[in-house]
């Protein structure tokens, strides 16, 4: 035990002046007391001065190292005193003491005060070390001349700091909404890592933006870098590094195999060409052309989806707040209240397709994609054609951007890849002239040529959905909200509510879309019902997961499907079948209410604009007791 581990600054009095002996132990007890080592201070004193009637502890050469073993010692300590005038403390030399040193140690401590006056006699006889100490000005000068002095004298007991390492390996995660699903890839990789006791960096590029940002340096160090992310991220700082590419559920469902594939030297080394036009293969990293594709909708997505959920929730409100008495026609700007939220959601509404159409460009074409990419979805929200085609314009909608962003991404791409053989000089005039000209003429052409052609298949497809009976409206439902629960987040997820925000966006604000309430309804189940199975039927689950499932109640609520993946990722036989179960028979009995939703997300908080709310909870109810009973019958009993 190092004597600066039991000497704190408060246990040291420099420059004192004690009348005598006894005088110096009481100094020396209240030094002990103001550290909290003891509980009765009268006590130890008292054992202390039978210790010293026992023989001196005055050691010679101006040095006394009282010490006592005593009930009253909470912890072992160490207390002392400079007396520059000295104190007669009956040393053999006949010299008096002005560096005395307390050592308290509890009643059972047999060894620890011999081990303490031995370290102490071996620094104290060196003349050097003692005048150092009588000299210091300060407490902490005084703990730091000992604290050199057991560095010096005691090396095995100050081992060299471990090299600061840069992580092994680094990570990235992302998924479209930024929301569930990259946070848990993260933490199910350092779980994995720790596990492993591998070193791991991971940044997390979530709704709110990147965190944990990985630097030039780390992943200059690292052995390999995992991206696990459904949408696109900064890739072209990991040029010429070795990047194992996977979807993010790989990173929940696989972390341990991904990070030893990287620490066997599996993961190939990725090459960032910004000009070529991109071939996806299936050796570079294990990625291939649809997965590519998705990941470049999910990056216009998770883009579109504020727009979409802040704008849809304030025209939601601006119903709320009207007044339907003065005009159905005019619900929802009737009052100035309403009209205010009703602008100002349909401002952020309509920016949905264009910002949509833009990410998807930007993460097949980087930056040079964004403006073409706007522009072309902005023109197939307009349905402008060529004045030779049609007189009237039809708007393209919802098909109609998702056609104009990989148009004007790929395009672009093509622009890139034909302008990369131009002088240097001219380098500087690609991104602000030769890329924004080439790209709009190219892209314009394009989208006033499809424009009709998408226009009439987006219009065919609304008026299906508007015209179907009851029982194709069912079936719809009950397909959507079981989409809802295949995967909780994953792909399948994603699609059917992709789909069901493209009917919102071509439904009339004030009905909404019973396709929307189909999906939010299948999203709320498979959480609602894994919480309700841990409440009435606790013995199918373990202790741990009865407490996290519980919390499955707030998430369900909210329309936060990503509660279930861990109870999903665990038992996958059981609990996905009892949650589509449960999502189909809600969503089909919320088409069979004819409920409709005109907000794509809010959960709980967006129940009083759905049309036929009372239906909506039954639906609810009902989809939610289902998964309850099926995944209570198909699970056995764990305690």
């Amino acid at each position: 035990m190092r004597i600066t581990d039991l000497l704190q600054a408060q246990g040291i009095l420099l420059g004192a002046a004690p009348a005598d002996k006894t005088a110096a132990v009481e100094l020396l007890v209240s030094l002990q007391s103001v550290q909290g080592n003891l509980s009765n201070p009268a006590q130890f004193r008292q054992d202390l001065m039978e210790r010293e009637a026992q023989s001196s502890t005055a050691i010679g050469s101006g040095i006394a190292v009282p010490h006592a073993r005593s009930a009253a010692v909470l912890r072992p300590g160490l207390s002392v005193i400079t007396a520059p005038g000295g104190v007669d403390w009956g040393a053999p030399d006949g010299s008096a003491s002005n560096l005395i040193f307390l050592i308290a140690a509890p009643e059972g401590e047999d060894g620890l005060h011999l081990e303490l006056l031995s370290r102490l006699m071996r620094l104290l006889m060196r003349e050097e070390f003692r005048a150092q100490l009588m000299a210091a000005a300060t407490p902490a000068a005084f703990r730091a001349a000992i604290d050199q002095a057991e560095r010096t004298e005691f090396p095995e007991d100050f081992p060299a700091p471990e090299p600061q390492t840069m992580p092994r390996v680094l990570a990235v995660t992302a998924c479209p909404t930024g929301i569930a699903h990259t946070y848990m890839a993260a933490e199910a990789l350092e779980q994995a890592a720790r596990d492993m006791g591998c070193p791991i960096q991971v940044e997390t590029n979530g709704a709110s933006g990147a965190a944990r940002v990985l630097t030039p340096e780390e992943i200059a160090a690292c052995d390999g870098i995992i991206v696990a992310a459904d949408r696109e991220v900064d890739m072209a700082r990991f040029d010429g590094r070795p990047v194992l590419r996977v979807p993010v559920s790989a990173g929940i469902s696989r972390p341990a195999q991904l990070i030893q594939e990287v620490l066997d030297g599996k993961a190939p080394v990725y090459h960032h060409k910004e000009v070529r036009i991109p071939t996806p293969r299936p050796d570079q990293g294990g990625e291939n052309l649809c997965h590519t594709l998705y990941k470049q909708l999910m990056n216009g997505v998770s883009h579109m989806l504020p727009f979409v959920i802040a704008g849809g929730i304030f025209i939601a409100i601006s119903f709320l707040l009207d007044d339907p008495s003065l005009g159905y026609e005019t619900f929802g700007t009737n009052t100035q209240l309403a009209a205010w939220f009703n602008t100002v959601g349909d401002t952020a509404f309509r920016f949905m397709l264009p910002v949509l159409s833009a990410y998807i460009a930007v993460a097949i074409a980087d930056r040079p994609g964004l403006m073409v990419g706007f522009v072309g979805g902005a023109l197939a929200v307009s349905g402008y054609t060529f004045p030779c085609f049609s007189a009237e314009a039809v708007s393209a909608g919802f098909l109609g951007a998702l056609v104009a962003g990989f148009a004007a991404g790929y395009l672009m791409r093509l622009i890139q890849w034909l302008l990369s053989r131009l002088p240097a000089p001219l380098e500087g005039l690609k991104p602000v002239l030769l890329y924004p000209l080439a790209g709009l003429l190219l892209t314009g052409l394009f989208l006033c040529a499809v424009n009709p052609f998408v226009g009439m298949l987006n219009n065919a497809l609304d008026g299906t959905l508007g015209t179907m009976g009851e029982g194709s409206r069912i079936i719809l439902g009950v397909v959507v909200a079981a989409l809802m629960a295949v995967d909780m987040g994953g792909p399948f997820n994603k699609a059917a509510y992709v789909f069901a925000t493209s009917t919102l966006a071509a439904a009339a604000p004030a009905v909404g879309s019973v396709v929307m309430a189909c999906a939010m309804i299948g999203g709320m189940v498979p959480p609602l019902a894994i919480a309700l199975c841990c409440t009435f039927f606790p013995s199918r689950f373990r202790p741990a997961e009865r407490r996290s499932g519980l919390v499955n109640y707030i998430m369900g609520l909210c329309f936060i499907t990503e509660g279930a993946i861990p109870f999903a990722a665990s038992d996958p036989a059981r609990v996905i079948p009892a949650c589509i179960t449960g999502s189909a028979l809600a969503g089909g009995l919320a088409a069979f209410f004819n409920c409709a939703l005109p907000a794509p997300h809010g959960g709980i908080f967006v129940f009083p604009v759905i049309r036929n709310v009372s239906g909506y909870l039954i639906a609810l109810a009902a989809g939610s007791l289902a998964g309850m009973l099926v995944l209570a019958l198909l699970r056995k009993k764990r305690i």
